[in-house]
């Protein structure tokens, strides 16, 4: 089975200084229909305006990953990292028993504009941790890089939660088919471009969720980067 999201139908917070849209329920938004996939709970496509940014707040009991597409994103946490994160960098932050952290444009003149993926957790109570990494886009070229999964394997962030994240680029004739576990679910958010999902054209902010199926196909891309999930029942 085959469920798609449309770009559209997503929650939209404006605040001035952050355009926000949520395919999932998130802060002010919600929709009972619309709370997650499996153990993936948050997906905000975030814009920051210039010399803005998320003050200091806390998150327990959660990995969330961050993935910049354009623009810079300056990040401080109370573990002590103070780094910056920019175009296909992925960080992964382990909230665990308790972590504080800001997040900031502090470009004067360009918006930053970044996804903000929650997964819960293998376990509550984990110890805070914080990894990031630099992905070449030439080895998403017509396939699929795994950027981040359990234990960190082939040169992917390690991630604390029973999921795998990938990325790919396709243009034109470029196809990537992936063999599915049907017990699990797959959810594949299109970053930008058009895509063909299994058949299905998806638009910039368009996601398809697969359930029960045993093959994914991506193929007819136009200009497309895409972000799939391998993710816990």
């Amino acid at each position: 089975m085959i469920t798609l999201r449309r770009s559209e139908d997503r929650g939209l917070a404006d605040h001035g200084w952050l355009h926000s849209q949520h395919s999932f329920s998130f802060a002010e938004y919600y929709d009972p229909a619309h709370m997650g996939v499996g153990n993936l709970r948050v997906i905000n496509e975030d814009r920051i305006a210039p010399g803005t940014g998320f003050g200091t707040h806390g998150h327990r009991d959660m990995e969330i990953v961050s993935v910049v597409l354009s623009g810079e994103l300056a990040h401080k946490d109370s573990m002590g990292n103070g780094t910056v994160i920019r175009p296909d960098e992925v960080q992964r932050m382990t909230a665990g028993t308790g972590v504080r952290h800001s997040e900031f444009n502090h470009s004067q003149s360009g918006h930053t504009h970044f996804l903000q993926i929650w997964l819960l957790p293998r376990a509550e109570g984990l110890t805070p941790g914080y990894e990031q990494k630099a992905f070449d886009p030439a080895t998403q070229r017509g396939r699929l890089q795994v950027v981040a999964q359990p234990g960190g394997a082939d040169g992917a962030i390690d991630l604390n939660a029973d999921a795998r994240l990938s990325l790919g680029r396709f243009d034109g004739d470029e196809t990537a088919i992936q063999p599915l576990d049907p017990a699990r679910l797959s959810y594949v958010f299109l970053v930008r471009g058009q895509l063909e999902v299994n058949g299905h054209r998806l638009l910039a902010g368009d996601a398809a969720t697969l359930e029960s199926e045993t093959q994914l196909r991506l193929s007819q891309g136009q200009a497309a980067e895409v972000l799939v999930f391998d993710l816990a029942h």
